[in-house]
């Protein structure tokens, strides 16, 4: 990890804040490995040892605001500590879990505490490190992300094939615990205290969750005659939407203010993580079934190509970050969105002509754009955010970005099962499995222009927020 620039203190803060969210994405990536054992362990069906993924992502999209209101409250550093205690008993609950029942309550508890592991480091950040460098600490965070993400599947397959499913929560247990001594050591204790209120909205908690949950159920979907599930899902997840503007309004003091949202430069950035976390998701879901079934890959080969994508956003990660420094938010965020939206067109093309080449050399191309907007758009999001407001606007964006990966892995995959037709996947041939992937790509193309110019919307804003 580079980290020129920085005093020892400052890079022990930055390897706690980077060792917390790569815990909580590591929480994510390790259980998919786990899921054909656990279905074996417990005799239970596809569907049901999913709900260990589900219930895990779930809680952190229902929680991951209120964690950072939390942190506003009753002071970041206190909240992620609580957090991180509740991330290693949970884990610890779910390697000794005797049912499925108890591993998938465990995984609750393991998302509510990942919660405050990816709402309050950036805002944190925002605090502890030089104004003039954040690019480069946002840049490091989002690297970190990539590389648990990168690094589960790997060291889940192997702890699991020796020492079994056990083994890969005893791990986030060990790591977990680890990292609450490391952060209670490496992030000094506020000189005065941060309570700002100890009043939290609890109607607006209570809508939001709910909001969330339905959400969440109807992009899981699931095989229910005529999709009419998914459907309901969506009906109510708009009128406890609108429930909770409701209570937000009306309250004093609410969880989410209104004020906040009103203004362009914040929620124009939000939207844009929202739908950058689709494509980046689309990527991750839909890929997989073009090497199996158009390439003919085994399992172990296309795990082998897709970690080309992981690898090359740990790599670009802080030299993006060091970019948004040097050129500015605004700048920055455009050039990762124009680089972005190239690089999915070449996804959408390479891969059909020159098959493993052409897709390693797309995502190659494809992850940088991704890392370069991520770190421009936190930056300046957070350089915006009022200081009494902090762990709430980083609660808002993890959320924009659950909520794009969620629509990510259901609405593009959709859309490519669309393109191929009644024949489905197993009856399709290899160009028809082609055609249907260059398709989805070329529209997810379109949503990343479609970012760009809302972008464009918002550069001035973006601007003065990095002046100010």
């Amino acid at each position: 990890m580079k980290t020129e620039g920085f005093n020892p203190e400052q890079r022990l803060v930055m390897t706690a804040l980077a060792g917390s969210i790569l815990l909580a994405s590591l929480g994510i990536s390790i259980a998919t490995v786990a899921l054909p054992t656990l279905a074996r362990a417990f005799s239970a069906e596809v569907q049901q040892v999913q709900w260990v993924m589900l219930a895990y992502l779930l809680a952190v999209t229902v929680a991951i605001v209120s964690a950072g209101r939390l942190g506003d409250m009753y002071g970041n550093r206190r909240v992620l500590l609580a957090g991180l205690a509740l991330f290693t008993s949970a884990s610890a609950a779910c390697t000794l879990a005797p049912t499925l029942e108890w591993l998938i309550a465990g995984r609750v508890a393991q998302g509510l505490g990942a919660a405050t592991l990816l709402s309050l480091p950036m805002a944190m950040a925002k605090g502890l490190m030089p104004k003039e460098r954040l690019g480069t600490v946002m840049g490091l965070l989002g690297s970190t992300s990539a590389i648990g993400t990168a690094m589960g599947p790997s060291l889940g397959g192997m702890l699991i094939g020796k020492l079994g499913w056990q083994a890969a929560f005893a791990l986030l247990t060990l790591l977990a615990a680890a990292m609450w001594i490391l952060v209670s050591i490496a992030v000094p204790k506020p000189r005065a205290r941060q309570v700002t209120s100890t009043y939290m909205d609890w109607s607006g908690n209570f809508w939001l969750a709910v909001t969330l949950i339905f959400l969440s159920l109807s992009a899981a979907g699931g095989k229910v005659v005529l999709n009419i599930a998914p459907i309901l899902s969506l009906m109510c997840a708009a009128i406890a939407l609108l429930l909770f503007v409701r209570a937000e309004l009306a309250s004093d003091r609410p969880l989410v203010p209104v004020g906040s949202l009103r203004d362009r430069s914040i929620s124009t950035s939000l939207l844009m993580n929202l739908l950058v976390g689709a494509i980046m998701m689309a990527t991750l879901v839909v890929g997989p079934f073009f090497l199996s079934f158009g390439l003919g890959l085994t399992d172990a080969q296309t795990g082998l190509v897709m970690a080309a994508g992981p690898v090359a956003a740990a790599l670009s990660g802080v030299p993006a970050g060091r970019f948004t420094d040097k050129f500015g938010a605004d700048r920055s965020l455009l050039a990762g969105l124009t680089l972005s939206t190239a690089g999915l067109c070449c996804f959408a093309v390479l891969p059909g002509l020159y098959q493993i080449p052409g897709y390693v050399i797309a995502l190659v191309l494809l992850t940088p754009g991704f890392q370069l907007f991520l770190a421009a758009n936190s930056s300046a999001v957070m350089l915006r955010a009022a200081d009494e407001h902090k762990g709430m606007i980083s609660g808002l964006l993890g959320l924009s970005r659950n909520l794009g990966f969620m629509a990510g892995a259901s609405l593009l995959p959709l859309l490519f099962t669309s393109v191929l037709g009644g024949d489905g996947l197993a009856h399709s041939s290899p160009q028809a499995i082609t055609d249907a992937f260059s398709w989805t790509f070329f529209s997810a193309a379109g949503l990343c222009a479609l970012a760009i110019l809302l972008a464009l919307t918002a550069t001035r804003p973006l601007a003065a927020a990095i002046r100010t």
